[in-house]
């Protein structure tokens, strides 16, 4: 089995994308076999070097590896000349200065829906012949057969007029030099494979094996777009998911398991994925399910990696203690800071919070945490939750009541690990200033 990825370096590498570059590394890693990576860098306008970058950067960070390349298409063109002449002397092709309004003057005498065939003039584009009988049938593990009639496909245009060639002539051949024996990528190319199917046959090549996976959509059923919300890896990246998470879920985007497990890891995942469970329906993107699956994925981390991790996002250093208070109540990593970055960089400023917690039935509580806690022989997590216990006792009151109080005098919001914690990791010293300015205050 040899499977391939073939992106083109025309911007940063899309979900979607990244999800048909997980379904081929699945099946060459569960299959024994080789996944190629080939650069489809035709487009010189709009490929670059940068997007490139950022497509091998992105694969590395979700642990997508692959066997062979990455290969450029356009250093291929040496090859590409090759075989557009042999179609050329063999017949298969020729040369035509067809214009569209030479092909809409044709369809107009023929038939609109007749495909136009036009006829060699020696110079000008190259155009494959078409017959004008028979089918061109995509065998597709996914979707079944799709059979498109010859008589209603245009002979079409495989090179400009420069010889330079287009897409599918250079993806027929690149697939067939290759050896791939799978085609395994979005469903947006299945118009396109007839015209790839008629170069393989001019070719004398055997087709792969088809595989067109259904799109993604966002929320509202339409194509998954940046309007949705986060659309390439790097953007998933930047705001706190974990590349275990984002492969984990988007393997779920049109698959399933047998069992219906939903954390699996990538070893379990090349293990039991297979084409033929694909659904060709479209998939929906919810950004909250990749939130919950995230958080999943983050508490069954061991602190220490998970330290590493927050660190390595923040910049900062020394996080271990926050990190252990703060793991249950995280879902990404971004979600540290607005959580526990208080510890570190002292109370946020939330009038709504200070009004509603800090009142005078609120200061009046504060007085009682902070006479609880002065005293105590040792600022341990066990004798910290007993005082506080007390006071919340001795007020008749209920937890939070006296809870929040303490919460926004330390983090300046009503939102921080759990209270105990928080004051032991915080320390006697930095809990009482922060209590006594908020009396203050």
């Amino acid at each position: 089995m040899r499977v391939r990825f073939a992106p083109s370096p025309t911007g940063a590498l899309h979900v979607g994308s990244a999800r048909t570059a997980l379904y081929n590394w699945l099946l060459a890693r569960g299959g024994g076999g080789t996944l190629v990576l080939r650069i489809e860098d035709t487009d010189r306008e709009r490929s670059t070097p940068e997007n490139e970058a950022q497509i091998l950067e992105a694969l590395e960070w979700l642990g997508i590896d692959y066997d062979e390349g990455p290969i450029s298409q356009v250093q291929r063109s040496e090859r590409h000349q090759e075989l557009l002449q042999r179609l050329l002397d063999e017949g298969h092709a020729y040369r035509s200065n067809a214009t569209k309004a030479d092909v809409d003057a044709f369809k107009a005498e023929h038939g609109a829906h007749r495909g136009y065939r036009g006829t060699d003039e020696g110079a000008g584009a190259v155009r494959l012949r078409v017959p004008d009988t028979g089918h061109s049938v995509v065998h597709d593990v996914i979707r079944g057969d799709a059979t498109f009639a010859h008589e209603h496909l245009d002979d079409p245009v495989i090179a400009r007029a420069d010889a330079s060639v287009l897409y599918n002539f250079a993806v027929a051949v690149d697939d067939m030099d290759a050896g791939i024996t799978h085609v395994i990528r979005g469903e947006d190319h299945l118009s396109n494979t007839p015209r790839q199917l008629l170069v393989l046959e001019a070719l004398g090549a055997a087709p792969p094996i088809y595989a067109h996976l259904p799109l993604l959509h966002g929320a509202d059923g339409k194509k998954l777009s940046k309007r949705h919300g986060a659309a390439s890896v790097q953007e998933f990246r930047d705001t706190g998911y974990l590349p275990e998470a984002l492969n984990n879920y988007l393997a779920l985007l049109g698959w399933g398991s047998e069992d219906d497990e939903t954390i699996l890891s990538a070893e379990e995942l090349a293990q039991r994925f297979s084409l033929e469970r694909v659904s060709k329906n479209p998939a929906r993107f919810d950004h909250q399910k990749l939130r919950w699956m995230n958080g999943r994925y983050m508490r069954a981390l061991p602190v220490p990696e998970l330290t590493d991790r927050l660190e390595r996002f923040t910049g900062r250093s020394g996080l271990r203690a926050a990190v252990e208070i703060s793991q249950e109540k995280m879902q990404t990593l971004a979600d540290f800071e607005p959580l526990a970055g208080f510890i570190f960089d002292g109370p946020a400023d939330d009038p709504k919070a200070r009004a509603k917690w800090l009142d005078e039935d609120g200061r009046a509580a504060l007085a009682d945490v902070r006479a609880a806690l002065e005293p105590l022989p040792e600022f341990t997590l066990e004798n910290v939750q007993e005082a506080l216990e007390g006071v919340v006792a001795a007020r008749g009151a209920k937890p939070k009541q006296v809870f929040q109080s303490i919460r926004v005098s330390l983090a300046g919001t009503a939102i921080s690990p759990g209270i105990f914690e928080t004051l032991a990791v915080l320390g006697r010293d930095e809990s009482l200033a922060r209590i006594e300015k908020a009396l203050l205050g």
